[in-house]
C-alpha cells in the first residue's frame, strides 16, 4: 500500500514498491535526469525515444525545425513511415499475431467480440483496399461517423494505411455537426453505419447521415456498417453495405502501406474554440504517433501483461491517442465498451473489469462523478484485483473524486494519475508517472519529459509559487497540432497571440512550492470577484466534498458590486433531495466559506436535478454561464446534449431562484 512519501513532499503518496521496481521510470531520481536530459539535449532525447518507439523506412535527417513567425514545426523531417504498419504489421513480423488486440464490449452485456493483432490487420487491409477500389489515396479526406465498434478504428486505420486522412465525428453528433465537418474537411468519402446502440436505445446514424449528406454534393460513396439490423434506405450509387465490400471476390486480404513522410496530415479532429464553432485540428504522422506511444508507455507503465481500458470515445481526441495510435504502436491487449458506465446498472464498469482482467483503467472524473452517486455498494460486487493503475483525463480532478476512486476502485493501492492534455496536443503533457511520481490528490504532478511549461500573468510576467495563471508551454513538442485545417492565421491568432513566444493552452494553473501543477480549468472559468481571482473549479471541489452534495458546477454571473459573482448549480445526494432547500444553501454557504474564505461563498445556489451533459458525458458550462447571466437566448449547442430538457428546468429553476431573491 502506498505511504506518505519522502523527499520532504507533506501529503503525497508512494507508488507502491512492486510497481516501482518494474517500472520503466522508477523514481523520481529517474524522471528528473530523463527531464534535465530533454532539455540539455532535446535533439537527442526525441530522436532516441522516435527510434525506440516505431519502426521507419527511412530515418529522417533533422529532429525538429521551427519557425517562430509562423510558428511552424516540423519533426522528424526526411523521416519516411505508416501508422497502421506500427500498429499492426510490425507486431506480426515479430510473431505476436494471435495477441488480443481489441476486446470489444456492446452495449448490451454479452460476448462481444475479440480481434487478434492477425484479424486486426486483415480487417484493416481490406477495408484499405475498398477505399483504394473507390478511389480513395493519399492526402484525401474520409469522414467516420461510428459509434463505439470495433469498425471505427478498422476505418481509421484503413485510412492511415493509404495515407487518407481520416475526419473521425462522435456518434452522438446531430446531422448538422456532421454536415459541418464533411464541409469544411472538403471529405468525400463517409463511412457511418445504420444506426448505433446507447443504454439500449437505437440511435439512427444513418437517417443523421442522410440529412446531413442533402447539403453535401460533394460526398461520393458512403460505406454502411450493419450494426443494429435497422432498415435504411440505401442511395443507389453512393451507399455500399461495409460487409458486402469487404467480402467481394476482388478485394485482398493484404494492402501495401503508404509510404509516409513524417510531416503528412494523419488525421483533422474538431475542437469547441474561442470562435463559437468547432476547427479542425490537424496532426500529422511522425510527431504525433511518438507522444502517444511514449506517453501510454511511460505514464501508465503498461507492458506486455497488461489489459489496457481507455473507456473514451474515439469520437474524441482521447480516443484517438488512447484506444487506437497509442496502445496499438505499443502492442498493447485492450478493452473497447460501446456503452456507459451505469447501464443498465452502475456496476457495469467494474463487471468489464472483471471479465477481462483490466489492470490500467484510464477515465474522466465526470464518470466517477456519476459513479459515486449511487454509492459505495455497487463498486464491491466484482473483483477488481487485477487493477494496478488508475488514470483520469479530460477535467481537473477534485480530491474527493480522487480519494474515491483510489480507495473505492483502487482499493487504496492503485496510484491515481490525473493526466493534463488537450486535443490540440497530441498526448499527454504533464502527469505523474506511474512509477515514480509520489501523487497528490488533485493535481497533475510534473511536466512529461521534453515538455517546458510556464506560468504566465497577463502582463506576460511569470507567476509566483501558488499564485495562478495562463498555462503556457514554451517549447514545441512532437504531438503539437500543425495548424487548424484550412486557417494558419487563425492557428496563429488563437494560440499565439497572446503570448507569442509561448502556446497557450487556454487553461488556468498554478505550482505549488514542491513544483506539482494543479489545473484549474478553462481561463474563462476563473471568477473575479471583487478583485479576487477565484478558480471555479476550486468552489466545485469544495461544494463536492460537502456530505449533502453529488455534484457541482461553478460560472460566473455579473454583480452591481463585484463584478463578478460566483452562481453555483448543485445535485444533491438522492437521501438529502427531499430537505428544506433554503437550510442546504445555508450549510453549503457556510462550508465554502469554512473550506477557502467568505470570498468564495457563491452568490447564487441552484439547486438541479441534473447538468446538461454532451452524449460523452462533458458538461457544457457555456450553457450554464448563459444560464446565470440571464442570456437564455444565446443557448446554441443543445444538439450535442444527451438530455436537452435539462436546459429548459435549469432556465426554470434560475428564473425562479433569481425572481425570490
Amino acid at each position: 500500500m502506498s505511504q506518505e512519501a519522502s523527499e520532504g513532499i507533506v501529503g503525497a503518496l508512494l507508488p507502491p514498491e512492486e510497481l516501482s521496481r518494474n517500472a520503466y521510470v522508477k523514481s523520481m531520481g529517474e524522471y528528473r535526469d530523463l527531464y534535465r536530459r530533454s532539455l540539455d539535449d532535446p535533439d537527442g532525447f526525441w530522436a532516441e525515444v522516435a527510434e525506440q518507439q516505431l519502426d521507419w523506412y527511412r530515418r529522417w535527417h533533422t529532429v525538429l525545425s521551427w519557425d517562430p513567425e509562423r510558428k511552424e514545426a516540423r519533426w522528424f523531417e526526411g523521416g519516411v513511415l505508416n501508422a497502421a504498419y506500427n500498429c499492426l504489421d510490425r507486431h506480426l513480423a515479430a510473431g505476436r499475431g494471435e495477441r488480443i488486440a481489441i476486446h470489444w464490449d456492446p452495449d448490451e452485456p454479452g460476448e462481444g467480440r475479440t480481434l487478434t493483432y492477425r484479424q486486426l490487420h486483415e480487417e484493416v487491409c481490406r477495408f484499405a483496399n475498398v477505399l483504394r477500389k473507390y478511389g480513395v489515396g493519399k492526402g484525401d479526406r474520409v469522414c467516420i461517423y461510428l459509434p463505439m465498434i470495433p469498425e471505427l478504428p478498422i476505418a481509421m486505420l484503413a485510412c492511415a494505411r493509404i495515407g487518407a486522412v481520416h475526419v473521425v465525428v462522435f456518434g452522438g453528433f446531430s446531422s448538422g455537426a456532421l454536415r459541418d465537418r464533411i464541409l469544411d474537411s472538403g471529405s468525400r468519402t463517409l463511412v457511418c453505419c445504420d444506426a448505433g446502440r446507447r443504454c439500449g436505445k437505437v440511435i439512427p446514424l444513418m437517417r443523421n447521415a442522410d440529412w446531413a449528406l442533402r447539403d453535401c454534393p460533394g460526398v461520393q460513396n458512403v460505406f454502411v456498417v450493419r450494426r443494429a439490423g435497422v432498415a435504411v434506405e440505401m442511395k443507389e450509387g453512393r451507399d455500399h453495405w461495409w460487409d458486402e465490400e469487404l467480402a467481394a471476390e476482388d478485394i485482398e486480404g493484404d494492402c501495401p502501406p503508404e509510404e509516409m513522410n513524417a510531416e503528412d496530415p494523419l488525421f483533422i479532429l474538431y475542437t469547441a474554440s474561442s470562435t463559437g464553432r468547432p476547427v479542425g485540428v490537424l496532426h500529422t504522422t511522425g510527431g504525433y504517433l511518438v507522444q502517444a506511444s511514449i506517453t501510454h508507455r511511460w505514464v501508465f507503465d503498461v507492458h506486455d501483461e497488461d489489459v489496457w481500458w481507455c473507456a473514451a470515445d474515439v469520437g474524441w481526441v482521447t480516443g484517438h491517442s488512447y484506444l487506437v495510435y497509442g496502445p496499438l504502436v505499443n502492442g498493447s491487449s485492450q478493452v473497447m465498451f460501446e456503452g456507459v458506465a451505469t447501464y443498465p446498472h452502475p456496476d457495469r464498469f467494474w463487471q468489464i473489469c472483471e471479465k477481462y482482467r483490466v489492470s490500467v483503467l484510464y477515465t474522466a472524473p465526470t464518470v466517477i462523478r456519476s459513479l459515486m452517486k449511487h454509492g459505495d455498494k455497487w463498486t464491491t460486487t466484482c473483483d477488481l484485483s487485477s487493477l494496478r493503475v488508475l488514470g483520469t483525463v479530460g477535467e481537473p480532478v477534485s480530491p474527493d473524486v480522487w480519494l474515491w476512486y483510489r480507495n473505492n476502485i483502487g482499493g487504496g493501492r492503485c496510484p491515481v494519475l490525473d493526466t493534463w492534455w488537450q486535443t490540440e496536443t497530441g498526448g499527454i503533457l504533464i502527469a505523474p508517472l506511474a512509477g515514480a511520481t509520489p501523487t497528490k490528490p488533485g493535481s497533475s504532478g510534473f511536466p512529461f519529459p521534453g515538455v517546458v511549461p510556464v506560468i504566465l500573468r497577463q502582463d506576460r510576467t511569470e507567476a509566483d509559487v501558488d499564485e495562478s495563471g495562463f498555462l503556457c508551454i514554451k517549447q514545441p513538442w512532437p504531438g503539437m497540432m500543425r495548424t487548424i485545417y484550412g486557417n494558419h492565421k487563425l492557428f496563429v491568432e488563437t494560440y499565439y497571440s497572446l503570448f507569442p513566444d509561448a502556446y497557450l493552452t487556454g487553461d488556468g494553473c498554478r505550482v505549488d512550492a514542491d513544483g506539482y501543477y494543479w489545473l484549474q480549468g478553462r481561463v474563462d472559468n476563473v471568477i473575479n470577484a471583487s478583485g479576487f481571482r477565484i478558480g471555479a473549479c476550486e468552489v466545485e471541489s469544495a461544494l463536492a466534498g460537502h456530505q449533502f452534495v453529488s455534484e457541482a458546477a461553478v460560472v460566473g454571473m455579473p454583480h452591481a458590486v463585484k463584478g463578478q459573482g460566483i452562481y453555483a448549480f448543485v445535485i444533491l445526494k438522492g437521501e438529502y433531495e427531499k430537505l428544506d432547500s433554503d437550510e442546504v444553501r445555508t450549510d453549503l454557504l457556510r462550508y465554502v466559506g469554512n473550506r477557502i474564505g467568505p470570498i468564495a461563498r457563491p452568490d447564487v445556489i441552484q439547486l438541479a436535478a441534473a447538468l446538461p451533459r454532451t452524449r460523452s458525458g462533458k458538461v457544457m458550462r457555456g450553457i450554464l454561464r448563459n444560464i446565470a447571466e440571464g442570456k437564455t437566448d444565446r443557448l446554441a449547442d443543445r444538439e450535442t446534449l444527451a438530455d436537452p430538457g435539462v436546459v429548459e428546468q435549469l432556465i426554470a429553476g434560475s428564473k425562479e431562484l433569481l425572481d425570490k431573491g
